[in-house]
């Protein structure tokens, strides 16, 4: 009889101790899962957070392609052509106007754009701008063989700004004609490179000229395309470095250099 006893006590403790050890994992497991799907919330908020921004970014692009100036002195350097009589000049103008504000539109709604697209949009933003500085520049393209400009991706409008910014705060206020190179090329280490280069008056002129302005505008292109570029990277879909440089220091003559580095492998092989 003592021992049925013993032997229901030991029962029922391990009973016990067994259905502990359940409400326990069962306590551990309901912990851990709303640590998880409250960190799984996090991350989806931070990461809406990120695109919401990004898209706010490619907005800000955009208007900054499409600031006013911009699109008034390319109407009013129409109306010149007109005033001129230069039919021929101001139906290319405005050809190539009408053209560049539909590809700032259509490649606004995009993650992605080709190369090929890039370069199209880059040529005709530039043709507008030789026009409208009477020919006081010339630019040039050079694409290494090895890439495939159809095949190779990158975020749409990212180029431009900075393009704008070599003819207006650099070219512009040079006393010689002003000369633009875009290459584009593969890195010894098989990374997309972008470089910009100018033979204007240099980063460093340029900043004491508008160091003011600056100041005051805060969503000054470059400041928009570095915030744009730390988004990008956070959300693990591109990794580019970005690098400006004065030629004065780094080559003994006058201009600035601007340098994008693509380091991701989705740049090469973007899904369409």
């Amino acid at each position: 009889m003592l021992q049925t006893t013993e032997l229901n006590i030991m029962l029922i403790t391990s009973v016990f101790i067994i259905l502990g050890i359940i409400m326990a994992l069962v306590i551990l497991f309901s912990v851990f899962m709303s640590k998880k799907n409250t960190l799984i919330q996090e991350q989806l908020e931070t990461k809406l957070a990120n695109q919401k921004r990004q898209y706010e970014l490619q907005l800000n692009a955009l208007r900054a392609q499409m600031n006013p100036h911009f699109v008034h002195n390319s109407l009013n350097a129409i109306q010149y052509y007109i005033q001129l009589n230069d039919v021929e000049k101001s139906e290319d103008y405005l050809a190539q106007f009408s053209k560049l504000m539909r590809l700032f539109f259509e490649y606004s709604r995009k993650q992605h754009i080709s190369l090929e697209n890039e370069i199209h949009s880059l040529k005709s933003y530039l043709e507008i701008e030789k026009l409208r500085f009477e020919d006081k520049f010339d630019f040039q393209f050079q694409i290494d063989s090895d890439l495939d400009t159809q095949d190779l991706f990158l975020p749409p409008m990212i180029l431009q700004p900075l393009v704008e910014n070599a003819i207006n705060h650099g070219i512009f206020h040079n006393q010689t004609r002003g000369q633009l190179w875009i290459n584009f090329k593969l890195t010894e280490a098989q990374n997309f490179q972008i470089e910009i280069i100018d033979n204007g008056i240099g980063i460093n002129a340029a900043r004491k000229r508008f160091k003011s302005k600056l100041e005051q505008h805060t969503e000054h292109s470059g400041y928009v395309l570095e915030e744009r570029l730390g988004l990008l990277k956070e959300s693990n879909s591109w990794h580019i470095d970005f690098t400006i440089l004065d030629r004065q220091e780094t080559e003994n003559t006058n201009g600035t250099k601007v340098i994008l580095t693509f380091f991701t492998e989705k740049t090469l092989s973007h899904d369409h």
